[in-house]
């Protein structure tokens, strides 16, 4: 199982699949990537040579932030928004979809599935006896 970028690709993958396994690499940048790397797009990660896995790793550690990098600077970029107070800081803050999307419906998955309905405040009816 090839190591790359201290990322495991999965070796029975096609090596455009599987490089996308790499926090910041989709598969237009992984083709784009093998593309400079010379290497075969259909080809499986298993059966890459030690040459092309260090041509990968040199191409993709020289020129691209992934993994911890890239999870750091997006995480100082929302602390800054929520440091100076912003819309979008405070949206971040309380919990709430950032980009504009309509709260009053739709929005469960950012706020934690949040089943409210009219009769779940309700008390239970007594029941006779």
């Amino acid at each position: 199982m090839p190591r790359i970028a201290g990322v495991n690709i999965p070796k029975e993958k096609q090596i455009k699949i599987a490089l996308t396994y790499i926090f910041g690499i989709g598969k237009i940048l992984s083709e784009k990537i093998l593309k400079e790397a010379e290497i075969d797009l259909e080809k499986r990660a298993s059966d890459l040579t030690t040459q092309e896995t260090d041509r990968l790793k040199q191409i993709i550690e020289k020129n691209y932030k992934i993994e911890g990098g890239l999870r750091r600077e997006q995480m100082r970029a929302v602390k800054r928004l929520k440091d100076i107070k912003c819309w979008r800081g405070v949206r971040h803050i309380k919990g709430l979809p950032v980009r504009g999307q309509t709260t009053r419906t739709n929005s469960r998955t950012i706020r934690g599935n949040v089943r409210t309905t009219v009769g779940s405040g309700r008390r239970k009816a007594p029941t006779p006896k």
